[in-house]
């Protein structure tokens, strides 16, 4: 059991914000998306320091997919509030291990 696990009760946890998990999803699909859209990156011009549009294209989505991941995480951890446990919760789990 990890550090998370004995500082959170789960089982009460609120409802997730199904506006901000949709917003989530979107910057998770948004990488995969712009990337399995070949057609849209397919072509050698324009060139950047002598490479051509597809190899820099596609170097360029390794940081924004890493941007994306991130702001994803973020916004998951603020659409899914969890409630911390009670001191007695805390004291029964601690018996417990």
């Amino acid at each position: 059991m990890n550090h998370v696990e004995r500082d959170v009760d789960t089982s009460t946890a609120p409802p997730a914000n199904k506006a901000l998990m949709t917003v989530a999803c979107f910057f998770l699909a948004l990488p995969i998306v712009a990337l399995l859209w070949v057609s849209s990156y397919a072509r050698v011009e324009p060139t950047l320091a002598g490479f051509p549009f597809f190899i820099w294209y596609q170097f360029l989505w390794v940081f924004l997919c890493a941007a994306c991941t991130w702001a994803a995480y973020r916004i998951v951890l603020v659409a899914r509030p969890r409630r911390p446990l009670s001191a007695r919760d805390a004291r029964s789990g601690e018996a417990g291990r």
